[in-house]
């Protein structure tokens, strides 16, 4: 009788009492950001996790994907029922309105600001404007940095809610309860196991389907190098499994550029792949010269951050216009049109990337590596550059309004770095950190 007394108190009193607890302050906050957000909070976003991972395992393509799986390995349908469930679990995120907007987002901030100053550049204000309430909103993005997740959703938190694909290295506890909880979803990448594939493909369908505001990076990881590099169009053309030119639902990518004075893990990008022991030394020596810094009251942020807002990019006026209706396509006809659409969209995210202050600079010194010059002619060579990009309509964020000030700035960011130095009056590449300067010279690269 004591036993079952427990159960009843836990089954009827402690669990709806910590249900509530965890559900009443989210649906507190979705009633108060619901009228300030452009786009709203879908309710497929606000449907119970275990509903979303039910309806994902009984999906009738999942259902009949796991029937071949079973059928090519001579393996019992349970068995492959129950590596579906594993899979749908690991994908569908469990997304909290509290979490995303009190907690994330505050935090997010925080960071942001305080390791950079953060500015808005440039926005497409009309275009964004019109966009259809209705619509499925996807942000496509140049990746520079792991920062380019919270800086994007903070920047983006007052038009909606977004769900990332992030990849396997956040599938660690407690980081992956928190990203599930931020309406992320994981993502294998590189994955040759076509069930896993399947299920993943209908969950972006799912969600691509019901208007969620996602955020993609084509480039599928970080540059190494400081280019842009080619889209990889997996997530890309699951979306485009969701969409119908008929439909009542729009799909619209809007380009967001992203651009850093200081990328935190660029040293560790530059260095071999497989030098995981030089990587890990490498971010250890990184956090303690910040803690030192800091103990000795030097430490300084990392410079300006920059965002960019492109024009939207429509799915069904590209479609009409270009006669392509991604839902009649297959083989090497849907992949030639996603590869057409994968690099319209690469290009329209490079039209915006910012140009900062040591960007610019770095695009000097790399351009005259062999010789050393005066502040006068560093600023002279700017201002050739200047002329040049905006003759070209990039978008340079110039801080304050003060050209010379901007160019100051990115001069002393990269003096303060060690990457150059200055011997009586004349500056030039520090030896040993060309391949660093040309890193930040590289994302600017594509513009001229």
């Amino acid at each position: 009788m004591a036993a079952l007394a427990v159960w009843a108190f836990y089954e009827h009193v402690l669990v709806p009492a910590l249900r509530w607890m965890v559900t009443h302050p989210a649906n507190r906050v979705i009633d108060d950001v619901s009228s300030r957000l452009r786009i709203g909070i879908r309710p497929f976003q606000r449907t119970k996790r275990q509903a979303l991972v039910h309806r994902l395992v009984t999906d009738p393509k999942v259902q009949q994907a796991a029937e071949r799986y079973a059928l090519d390995r001579k393996v019992s349908l349970s068995r492959v029922m129950q590596r579906v469930e594993r899979y749908a679990r690991e994908i569908v995120p469990a997304f909290n309105a509290y979490a995303y907007f009190r907690i994330g987002y505050w935090f997010g901030r925080a960071i942001a600001r305080t390791l950079y100053r953060v500015r808005l550049g440039y926005i497409d204000s009309e275009g964004i404007a019109r966009i259809d309430g209705d619509a499925t909103v996807v942000l496509v993005m140049n990746h520079r940095s792991n920062m380019d997740y919270i800086l994007a959703g903070f920047m983006a938190a007052d038009q909606a809610a977004l769900s990332y694909a992030v990849g396997e290295w956040a599938r660690i506890w407690p980081l992956s309860a928190v990203i599930r909880a931020m309406g992320a979803y994981f993502v294998r990448r590189d994955s040759g196991d076509d069930l896993y594939r399947r299920v993943l493909e209908r969950y972006i369908v799912m969600a691509t389907e019901a208007g969620v505001p996602q955020a993609v990076f084509p480039e599928g990881g970080l540059s190494r190098d400081g280019r842009m590099r080619a889209p990889r169009l997996g997530v890309l053309d699951y979306m485009m499994r969701g969409f119908r030119v008929e439909s009542d639902r729009d799909l619209v990518f809007v380009p967001l550029g992203i651009n850093y004075d200081r990328v935190l893990e660029d040293r560790t990008l530059l260095s071999s792949a497989e030098d995981k022991v030089g990587a890990l030394r490498g971010t250890l020596g990184f956090v303690w010269q910040n803690v030192r810094l800091v103990a000795q009251s030097r430490w300084r942020r990392f410079g300006y951050a920059c965002v960019n807002f492109g024009a939207p990019f429509s799915m069904r006026e590209y479609c009409r216009s270009s006669g392509v209706d991604f839902q009649r396509l297959t083989g090497e006809e849907r992949r030639r049109a996603m590869a057409d659409l994968g690099t319209a969209l690469m290009n329209s995210v490079g039209r915006v990337v910012p140009v900062v202050p040591v960007a610019l600079m770095a695009t000097v010194f790399v351009r005259n590596a062999e010789r050393a010059l005066s502040e006068l002619d560093l600023k002279a060579q700017a201002a050739r550059l200047i002329a040049a990009l905006e003759a070209k309509g990039a978008h340079l964020y110039v801080p304050r309004g003060d050209r010379d000030y901007a160019l100051a700035v990115g001069l002393r960011m990269l003096r303060l770095r060690n990457l150059v130095e200055e011997r009586e009056g004349l500056y030039q590449i520090r030896l040993g950190e060309k391949a660093l300067v040309e890193y930040y010279a590289n994302s600017i690269a594509h513009l001229f």
